[in-house]
């Protein structure tokens, strides 16, 4: 699957069934020694945004990849968050 094709995915938790974020705005963190990415960053939407923090979500939590949305188990392995520099 190349990135492209994820950016229009939508996260969803399968613990809550919350709507997590969009990867149209994400980074992905790749692990330079292995090549494996490590975790998907997902930052604030906009300069507008009400959200105000990063998320880091580790590759590890995807359960699912379909058509249009991705699956992760936030139990399995906890998001971190952080607070965002650009405030």
């Amino acid at each position: 699957m190349r990135l492209s094709e994820l950016a229009g995915k939508e996260m969803i938790d399968m613990q809550s069934g919350t709507k997590i974020g969009s990867l149209g705005g994400a980074d992905l963190w790749v692990d330079e020694e292995t090549g494996r990415i490590d975790s998907i960053l997902l930052v604030p939407a906009g300069f507008f945004s009400k959200r105000r923090e990063e998320t880091v979500i580790p590759w590890d939590a995807i359960v699912k990849i379909g058509p249009d949305m991705i699956i992760l188990d936030s139990e399995s392995t906890p998001r971190v968050t952080r607070h965002n520099a650009h405030e």
